[in-house]
């Protein structure tokens, strides 16, 4: 195929563009972006070798190679990986086959914090387009293993792109810079000085565990004494290739760690905790895995279900295995290095293994603990933690029983004690009455919203403290009749609220008093409300809507609708707050009305719409009510 110039998708324009002119703290790191390039090419070579044996490919002696040149300032970064086919090179270096690149492009054009922009590039994993930081022309000649023709890439980053065959091209790919001139004061080193690439390996990529390897010159002493030293190339290894995880972690500094963090997870922040383990036993494994102190973009549509890397016996595997972590860890990332798992095991064969289940398990049980054991020793840390995740984190109260309690003692909760410190469950009980043997709480869609809610009133009244949950897997967990302590959980806006007092004998008059109102106000409403009644849930409001005991909550309802499920409305009760200056005289109304009560039913309409309005929900008629509103205000100013 003859030589084509291409241009650079729109968006890719545009991201080259903001990377390259960006405030950029380190420069540095398009090194680790082409050696973690390279190691991940090396990895999918072995791997695609051990699952596929008609691949005509060598995997002898795998390995990154740098080579510098002063004279020409050069550098090239190569590997002899998987390495890429024609297609593959459009794709992924000409385009930006990312979803959220508009918002990238406005985060970086806005930032000027450059830890940031580092931040951002890193989560959407463009480090490559970093190489026009420190290069004015990049070369790449690659060739997919298993296939005869390679292909050339080249750019100056003006834009354009030139792509054309490479007959000879070795299995592989291999990146050269023609490196910008040096800049120390913008922090562009040397890059073609062979002791800057010895210090920035041992920095960022020692644990590499493939060899990363460069020629040096070194000097012989003469054989003969008087004799004058010679020159010889040396092939070095620049990195020590020892896997981190096996590491015993008081031998390990913070900053290798680290390091290894950002490697794994392909994100640019520091890890908010480190969690090592060793098993031994039945079968053995080890585990690193990271806590990060910032959320990714991506944290509420991911990806990937996992962010841990599997190897067996140092032999990369996948970095895609879902049954290693449940969907509500998939903050966490690492890896998993076991020692008795097959190496020819297909993807099948491992949704079923024991032993992954057996280390699903106990990486579970590690993670919770670690979060249980911030929230007791390093509070600070807990509340960056639960900033971040808390909600991605309650996730698992939805959905992982045999963890169910471990989550709950793990997590904190917005409640009416504080207006800007979260509870656990063990404080909110510590605080409870004696009498008291439930925990209230109520649902809704933001804290705000909750806090006004009219289902308060009484309960704040009294000084009982409520649970304010606000996140849309609230409505799951707690619908599923939950316990901690010995205590069930109780929603104030459903059922009876239990905050008469032991004293009041009015209640059975007012009762009666009110009967024939509360059940005129039923008929009148029987498209929304299935029973009506008085209530001591209030103290300022007239009225407000509560469900049944075990029905399903409005934003239940509306979660369902919008995951495409229609299902049929749920009627609920009305109360009344008999003390309200509206209820008191629309009973007045009532019983001076007569047989007829038809001059009645506007104002029973505007009681349900305002109770309806209050709690946050959303009326099925707006134009109707708005109609309702002016006649009744029209009416009261004649």
């Amino acid at each position: 195929m003859s030589s084509q110039v291409h241009e650079f998708q729109a968006e890719a324009r545009q991201l080259l563009d903001l990377v390259v002119h960006s405030i950029y703290s380190n420069k540095d790191s398009f090194l680790r972006e082409l050696i973690s390039n390279a190691s991940d090419a090396l990895d999918k070579l072995r791997l695609e070798s051990l699952t596929n044996t008609d691949l005509d490919a060598d995997t002898s002696d795998l390995h990154v190679r740098l080579t510098p040149d002063t004279q020409a300032r050069t550098l090239t970064v190569a590997d002899n990986g998987i390495g890429m086919g024609r297609d593959e090179v459009v794709d992924l270096i000409g385009t930006v086959a990312k979803s959220g690149t508009a918002k990238l492009r406005q985060a970086l054009s806005e930032s000027g914090d450059a830890a940031a922009s580092e931040e951002l590039i890193g989560q959407f994993g463009i480090g490559f387009y970093s190489v026009f930081m420190v290069a004015d022309r990049v070369v790449m000649v690659t060739r997919k293993a298993g296939e005869s023709i390679g292909t050339r890439w080249e750019s100056t980053g003006d834009g354009t792109y030139t792509i054309d065959d490479a007959a000879d091209a070795p299995q592989g790919t291999s990146i050269t810079l023609t490196l910008k001139p040096v800049d120390t004061d913008n922090s562009l080193h040397d890059y073609a000085d062979p002791q800057v690439l010895r210090s920035l390996v041992k920095r960022y990529s020692d644990f590499i565990s493939w060899p990363i390897r460069m020629f040096e010159t070194v000097e012989v002493p003469a054989e003969e004494e008087g004799g004058e030293p010679t020159q010889e190339q040396s092939d070095v290894t620049l990195n020590s290739q020892k896997a981190l995880w096996a590491k015993i972690p008081s031998e390990v500094a913070p900053e290798e760690y680290a390091e290894f963090y950002r490697h794994v997870s392909h994100q640019w922040d520091s890890p908010l905790e480190t969690i090592s383990m060793h098993a031994e036993g039945t079968f053995e494994y080890q585990a690193l895995m990271f806590i990060p102190s910032q959320a990714p973009m991506t944290m509420f549509a991911p990806e990937r279900p996992c962010n841990l890397q599997l190897y067996v016996r140092r032999v990369f595997i996948s970095d895609d295995v879902p049954e290693l972590l449940p969907t509500y860890l998939r903050f966490v990332h690492g890896v998993v290095d076991a020692n008795d798992l097959s190496l020819n095991v297909s993807r099948e064969i491992l949704q079923q293994d024991r032993q992954i289940r057996a280390i699903r398990r106990r990486l579970v049980k590690k993670v919770i603990g670690t979060v249980q054991e911030m929230q007791d020793r390093k509070p600070e840390d807990y509340a960056g933690f639960w900033n971040n995740f808390g909600a991605v984190f309650k996730e698992g109260l939805a959905g992982d029983q045999d963890n169910f309690q471990a989550i709950l003692k793990a997590s904190v909760f917005d409640s009416t004690a504080s207006d800007d410190e979260r509870t656990t469950l063990a404080d909110y009980i510590e605080r409870c009455p004696a009498e008291q043997k439930v925990i209230y709480y109520m649902t809704g869609e933001s804290r705000k919203q909750i806090e006004r809610s009219p289902h308060l009133e009484g309960f704040r009244a009294k000084g009982i403290e409520v649970l304010l949950l606000s996140d849309p897997v609230d409505e799951f967990w707690t619908s599923q009749m939950p316990e901690f302590d010995g205590r069930t959980f109780v929603s104030v806006a459903k059922g009876e609220a239990g905050l008469d007092d032991e004293d009041d004998d009015a209640g059975t008059d007012r009762d009666a008093e009110f009967a024939d109102l509360l059940t005129w106000l039923t008929g009148v409403l029987d498209a929304d409300v299935s029973t009506s009644r008085l209530t001591k849930r209030l103290t300022d409001s007239a009225a407000c809507l509560v469900g049944e005991e075990f029905s399903i909550s409005p934003q239940m309802e509306k979660l369902y609708r919008a995951s495409g499920q229609e299902i049929p409305h749920m009627k609920r009760v009305l109360e009344l707050n008999p003390d309200h200056p509206l209820v008191t005289g629309l009973a007045k109304a009532y019983a001076s009305g007569g047989e007829d009560h038809g001059d009645l039913e506007p104002t029973a309409k505007l009681i349900y719409a305002m109770a309806l309005l209050a709690e946050g929900g959303e009326l099925a008629d707006p134009a109707e009510f708005a109609r309702l509103l002016s006649d009744t205000l029209v009416a009261g100013l004649e």
